[in-house]
């Protein structure tokens, strides 16, 4: 009999890309906002004890950044109290939770990758939210992984690479911060290599979701590293060298030429963000390869996946390495 996996999130980034891929895994209960609202614990709870899952991948966040500076209720609300909740729901039924964090639950001051034990210290309610929910998952005693990650974009939904090629469409200029260094992961990239490592896990448990020697935290984001002007003029790059008839890119251009000619270097401070973010956030994920034998590409090379393949979620190829 194949466990029962709960989905949240099934419409977001991540959650997305994980839809058709789960099913290689187990039976799965795939959740959007309107089915499962994570700002109402009733329903939460009610859920959990009907669907009876044996795994919980949370791939639902509140992701709004410079809202949640405005919004921090309901950010601490969906980013740390539902995470909890879930957490003592699955282990009241012996179930096991897999959650995904950020790399903004540090404050950016080291000048090497950041790893699993490096002390955390968000800038942002966002950051602050996010580590909310971590530590209130490990307090639970569920057994757990969480997926720190950065910068995470896709071909769907809201990011810094559609905003990208919206605006090449609509200006001349584009201003674009370069003194802010992370890692542009892409979500298809983090959905593939997290199913790999649950197919890995049930086929060295007969079956099923034990996560009690490879619980934990870990880092995974793309390899390298990159400033957002650096990654702005990366995807007109791609962009410029594919054709605007494919898919995802003409529905993010609306068809529309480009018209943008520069893209201009500016500073943190030069484009007044409502929000502190870190100066530099690279995750070190050597933790993740050591455990699982899995690592993700180079951010430009996730970019040029974006490009060269067709990667919506129907049509990706990853797969999570089951048999």
């Amino acid at each position: 009999m194949k466990p029962v996996i709960l989905l949240t999130g099934k419409r977001g980034q991540v959650g997305r890309e994980m839809l058709p891929l789960l099913p290689q895994l187990g039976e799965v209960v795939a959740l959007g906002r309107d089915q499962l609202d994570l700002s109402k614990t009733d329903d939460i709870r009610r859920t959990i004890r009907e669907v009876r899952p044996q795994l919980i991948v949370n791939a639902a966040a509140y992701t709004a950044v410079d809202r949640a500076e405005t919004d921090e209720s309901m950010a601490h609300v969906v980013n740390a109290e539902a995470p909890e909740l879930m957490a003592r729901e699955a282990k009241r039924i012996g179930a096991v939770l897999l959650h995904y964090s950020t790399d903004y639950v540090f404050d950016g001051t080291k000048s090497s990758p950041y790893d699993e034990e490096d002390s955390t210290n968000p800038m942002n309610v966002y950051g602050k939210t996010k580590l909310a929910g971590e530590l209130a998952i490990r307090s639970s005693g569920v057994p757990h992984l969480i997926f720190r990650t950065a910068w995470v974009y896709a071909t769907h939904g809201k990011n810094f690479l559609l905003t990208i090629l919206r605006h090449a469409t609509e200006r001349e200029e584009l201003r674009i911060v370069s003194d802010q260094v992370g890692s542009p992961t892409c979500a298809s990239e983090l959905a593939a290599a997290t199913c790999k490592i649950l197919a890995g896990i049930i086929e060295r448990n007969r079956g099923e979701f034990v996560f009690s020697n490879a619980g934990g935290t870990y880092h995974m984001s793309a390899a390298g590293q990159t400033t957002w002007f650096d990654f702005a003029q990366a995807i007109l790059e791609e962009a410029r060298a594919t054709s605007q008839a494919q898919g995802w890119l003409a529905e993010a251009t609306k068809g529309r030429p480009w018209i943008a000619r520069r893209v201009i270097p500016i500073s943190t401070e030069e484009f007044h963000s409502p929000t502190h973010r870190p100066a530099y956030s690279v995750l070190s994920n050597s933790r993740l390869t050591q455990a699982f034998g899995v690592s993700l590409p180079d951010w430009r090379a996730q970019l040029r996946r974006c490009f060269v393949f067709d990667t919506t979620p129907a049509n990706s190829a990853a797969g999570c390495g089951a048999k």
